[in-house]
């Protein structure tokens, strides 16, 4: 046996050794920062959906309270217009109930 062939052949697998811990090395590094990237790309995707769902529930909330408000607004308006048009007709049959009282008060069955 060789003595130098000997030392040849550890030297060839300590640095066969040290390439393959690079290339782990490596491969974990590229690994971590696809994870990274991963979930970056995740964060932002879940970011805009939430500002997404959002944007749509400010929209259908502003709609519900929109329509509410002008409903309210019409309905007012319709109680007020009932509440003149009864004002009205009974100030014009005010009289003639108040006359109709007066005759059933005053006159005396015998």
């Amino acid at each position: 046996m060789d003595p130098f062939k000997g030392q040849g052949g550890i030297q060839m697998l300590l640095t066969a050794e040290q390439e393959a811990q690079h290339i782990v090395s490596n491969a974990r590094n590229l690994r971590t920062q696809r994870l990274k990237q991963a979930k970056d790309e995740a964060e932002k995707e879940a970011a805009q959906y939430r500002s997404q769902m959002e944007e749509e529930y400010q929209k259908s909330l502003s709609e519900t309270t929109g329509s509410s408000g002008s409903n309210v607004k019409r309905l007012d308006q319709e109680t007020d217009a009932k509440i003149k048009d009864l004002k009205k007709s009974g100030s014009k049959v005010s009289t003639e109930v108040v006359d109709m009282l007066l005759k059933y008060i005053t006159n005396i069955k015998t």
